[in-house]
């Protein structure tokens, strides 16, 4: 039987309803050239996350920020990269980026490559938990099998440079129960969409010290091309157990992305990214960046802002951007995505290729005030 106790809150098509209403105040501001600088020149870089402390502030050290990113060669189609990618750690400071090179050496995660996750400093700052997905298998055909790891290493800043090793052998955090999160084992992607369990994001509840991973899930109690869900996970002792999925959006849409939590005010932000294309068909969802807000982490959960729209790409560059991030600080990170095409639609690869920016956004910032969630 599913674990649906509380039951799930429903993301419907009524909320997305009002995105049209709601753009003129969510849209980002299109990119220009000055937007888009390389990070690991001859790289594409995409999904990211901090490192961050266990109560969800980023972690700072002489003024630098530090940065795991999804990488990958620079493939002449960069839809290529999902077959490819590595985890690769960079920083940040008031000098922009700086590239430190990959953060496992080959062989050492166990799939065939390494999908997006989370990384939480311990209280000495020192030990680090990187949570991240494998995809597919070492050495096997290509799959799009996801499952939730876990490792812990080292993290030190030598004379201003960051480094990580001494890795553990990864662990699975969690697994899918096929019966409340569907199973994500295909072979091949099926009308351009892929079933969902990848993307762990970590969570301590100041409440009650409890903690939680979140991930992307398909729901597996109903029969629904447009089966999102965002799934949970509670630590229970030394092992992390399923709970029920704290939001679902079936009918509505097939892929809630790079969930994860922040506690402001005493309410609970859950944020997610998804794209356009993932919503019902006549439903005028767009890509970009949503939420839901709680008083506790068991819900109910109702959209900000009335829709769940937080931030979106302009109409004129719908697709220039992608994977919204949200620091404790409330401050957000993207990469660059297909930019600068001035509507035309980068169906082409070529054309991808040419406009496909592989590397961090400008960030922007959020203002938070109870159910309402805009940029500041």
């Amino acid at each position: 039987m599913p674990l649906l106790d509380p039951l799930p809150s429903h993301w419907s098509a009524d909320a997305v309803a009002g995105i049209p209403e709601q753009m003129p105040h969510a849209s980002l501001p299109v990119f220009g050239a000055a937007d888009v600088v390389p990070i690991a020149p001859g790289l594409d870089l995409w999904d990211m996350w901090q490192i961050q402390r266990a109560d969800g502030s980023t972690v700072i050290v002489d003024g630098r920020s530090f940065w795991f990113f999804l990488a990958t060669e620079r493939f002449p189609d960069p839809d290529m990269r999902h077959d490819a990618a590595r985890i690769r750690l960079t920083s940040h400071g008031a000098d922009g980026w700086r590239d430190h090179g990959w953060t496992f050496d080959p062989g050492v995660t166990p799939g065939s490559r390494e999908w997006s996750g989370c990384a939480v400093l311990g209280d000495d700052a020192e030990t680090l938990t990187l949570y991240f997905t494998a995809s597919g298998r070492p050495g096997g055909p290509r799959t799009f099998e996801q499952r939730l790891f876990e490792t812990r290493g080292r993290f030190l800043v030598d004379a201003g440079t960051p480094r990580t090793g001494d890795w553990t052998k990864p662990v699975e955090s969690v697994a899918a129960d096929g019966a409340t999160y569907l199973v994500a084992d295909q072979r091949e992607a099926v009308d351009d969409r892929i079933k969902g369990f990848r993307d762990p994001g970590y969570f301590r509840d100041p409440a009650d010290g409890a903690e939680y991973l979140l991930f992307v899930g398909s729901a597996g109690w109903v029969d629904d091309v447009h089966d999102g869900v965002i799934g949970a996970a509670r630590r229970e002792g030394d092992r992390w157990m399923l709970n029920a999925p704290p939001v679902e959006s079936i009918g509505t849409n097939s892929e809630l992305e790079r969930p994860h939590v922040i506690h402001r005010d005493g309410r609970y932000y859950l944020f997610w990214s998804t794209q356009g294309k993932r919503f019902a068909p006549g439903l005028p969802g767009v890509t970009g960046l949503y939420a839901m807000v709680a008083e506790s982490m068991a819900g109910p959960w109702r959209p900000v802002n009335g829709t769940g729209l937080v931030a979106a790409n302009p109409a004129a560059e719908p697709y220039q951007a992608y994977c919204w991030w949200v620091t404790g600080e409330l401050d957000v990170i993207s990469f660059v995505d297909a930019w600068g095409l001035a509507g035309c639609d980068p169906a082409d690869p070529t054309l991808r290729r040419a406009q496909f920016g592989g590397t961090a956004a400008p960030f922007f910032r959020l203002s938070i005030e109870g159910d309402r969630v805009t940029i500041k």
